[in-house]
Order: C-alpha cells, then sequence, then structure tokens
C-alpha cells in the first residue's frame, strides 16, 4: 500500500516541475541568461530524476485502485498509457537538459565547449512543450479516474492515453515472448550502460580521491558525457524489464532500494559533477589534492554506484512472498 501512496505523494511534482521549468526556460532565452538557463536545466533534470519513483509506484497505485468498485477500467489504461509517454519524453528532456547542464560546467579554457549548443538549448525547448503537454493529458486522465464528475457527459478515454495502453502490451511482448535472446540482450547493453557510467565517474573519482594523482582533473572531466549516456541506456532497459515484468518489479524490496539508491547517485552527479560547484576541483592540475569535501562526494558516489550493482545481483532474490 505505501508504493500507492508513494505515487499520490510524488505524482503532482513532475507536472508542476516542468510547467515551472518551461517558464523558467523560457524566460532565460528571451533575457539571455546563462544563470537563468542553468537554473532551469538543473530543474528538468532533477524533475527527470522524481520522475522515475513516480512512474515506477503507479503500477502499484493502479492494482490498489482497481480493487475499487466501479472505477474504470479504460480510464485506468488511458492514464497508464499516457503516463508513460510522459515519462519517456520526461526522460529525454532530462537527458539533454544535463548535457546542456555540463557544458556550462566547463571552463572557459574550452570556450568552444563552455556554453551549451544552439541544437542542445532547441532540443530542451521543444521536448519540454511536448513534456509539459503529456504531462497534462496525464494528470487530466488520472484525475478522470476518482472524479468522475469533471467527465463531461459519457466516458471518453484521452486519445494519447489510448496510442500508450496500446504500446505497453506491445512492449512486454517483446521482452518476454518474441525472442529468448531479447532479455538476454537488454541484460547486456543494461552492464554496456553501467561499465559506461561507472568507467567514467569512477576513473574522476578515483583521481578527486587521491589516485591517478599525475593526471590533471579537467580532461577526465570531459568524459562526463560518456557517463550520461550510459545512465540513458540503463533507464531505458530498466524501464524495458520493469514494463515487461511490472507484477514482479513492484513488490520487490530490493529493486525497491536500488532505485532509491539510484537516484541519490543521479542527483549526485548532475549536483556535483554538472554544475558550476564543480569548477573549483576542476582546475585541479597534476600531483594537486582535492580538497576534503571533494573527497567526501567522491567516496559517496562511488559507493553509491556499487551498492547499485550489488543490489541489482540481488533483485531474484528480493521478490515478496
Amino acid at each position: 500500500m505505501y508504493l500507492a501512496h508513494l505515487h499520490l505523494l510524488l505524482n503532482h511534482w513532475p507536472i508542476i516541475g516542468t510547467v515551472i521549468g518551461l517558464g523558467l526556460f523560457f524566460v532565460s532565452l528571451v533575457v539571455h541568461s546563462d544563470d537563468l538557463k542553468q537554473a532551469s536545466l538543473a530543474l528538468f533534470s532533477l524533475i527527470a530524476l522524481l520522475a522515475i519513483p513516480t512512474y515506477l509506484s503507479g503500477n502499484a497505485a493502479e492494482e490498489e485502485i482497481k480493487k475499487i468498485p466501479g472505477v474504470s477500467t479504460a480510464l485506468i489504461q488511458a492514464h497508464q498509457g499516457a503516463a508513460l509517454l510522459a515519462f519517456v519524453f520526461m526522460e529525454i528532456t532530462g537527458a539533454v537538459a544535463l548535457l546542456g547542464l555540463w557544458r556550462f560546467s566547463r571552463t572557459v579554457k574550452d570556450p568552444w565547449i563552455s556554453r551549451p549548443a544552439g541544437w542542445n538549448l532547441s532540443a530542451v525547448l521543444l521536448s519540454s512543450i511536448a513534456t509539459v503537454g503529456l504531462m497534462a493529458i496525464t494528470g487530466n486522465t488520472g484525475g478522470e479516474i476518482r472524479h468522475p464528475e469533471i467527465l463531461s457527459g459519457q466516458e471518453t478515454t484521452s486519445a494519447v492515453g489510448t496510442v500508450g495502453s496500446k504500446i505497453i502490451p506491445s512492449i512486454q511482448y517483446f521482452v518476454i515472448d518474441y525472442s529468448r535472446w531479447v532479455w538476454p540482450i537488454l541484460e547486456d547493453l543494461h552492464f554496456l550502460g553501467l561499465i559506461l557510467l561507472l568507467g567514467t565517474i569512477g576513473a574522476l573519482n578515483l583521481r578527486i580521491l587521491g589516485f591517478l594523482k599525475q593526471l590533471p582533473l579537467a580532461p577526465l572531466h570531459r568524459f562526463i558525457p560518456w557517463g550520461i549516456a550510459g545512465f540513458i541506456i540503463n533507464i531505458i532497459t530498466g524501464l524495458l524489464f520493469f514494463i515487461g515484468m511490472p507484477g514482479f518489479y513492484v513488490v520487490n524490496v530490493v529493486f525497491q532500494i536500488k532505485m532509491l539508491t539510484i537516484l541519490v547517485a543521479g542527483a549526485n552527479l548532475l549536483l556535483f559533477y554538472c554544475t558550476g560547484a564543480f569548477l573549483v576541483w576542476e582546475q585541479l592540475g597534476p600531483g594537486e589534492d582535492a580538497p576534503p569535501f571533494a573527497k567526501f562526494i567522491a567516496a559517496t558516489s562511488i559507493l553509491l554506484w556499487f551498492a547499485v550493482i550489488v543490489l541489482g545481483r540481488y533483485i531474484p532474490f528480493g521478490e515478496v512472498q
């Protein structure tokens, strides 16, 4: 039941956050403010992280609300479909926003890469507009489930939600039944994403902790996009796993702990390696030591991602009977 409550607690924040983020980003483009751009990009990235537990907990909420007499199954499916599309576009927005944020975090030593490219900002704008629209539809279909008084006349379902609801069984068929090789291939891609993520973030963290001190920090920071790419691969493959077997994952305690750990680790990546907070650390040259706070963040990052790996291996044993 607590996951259903968690969904109710979280489900408004991605909707409100994307609207605020889009408004802030639009203003930043009008007034040409880099500070506002960075703030809006950071907000989009954080909301993309928050959207993960919001979407995943929706399955538990669905199971609970189905037990209530008189609730429309068609509306539930439409809401689920709209939520999937909104989640996908939210993650796309978060990914391109994170890339832009990383480019802002570069020092003036690399002026060609110290600001987001035009295509990057355009991608953020277009994807965020689409996300706001899909979030609005998702929120509206969710409200219709428990508030039939807002329906006008005969019950109708959202066209967007209907499209999304048809995608879900197709994904389930592809992941589970299409071929016995699909799941292993997805697992290989999931591990590849972890390798990219941990290879880049791990090397950077080890340098901050004092290993490989002969290397300057700035060149290692330029590999962060590869870590972001690995994180995106993990989100995509992880989402496919979840859609393929939602009943297994939603009640899996180890999976829930892993998701919480990923959220904290992802926030760590965002706030300390893709913002201006990293600029001071990036100036470290060969042989120079990082400040204690930087070492604390680096050690925390390594421990969190190591925990993600270990928890992932124990997911098959975490199902609640």
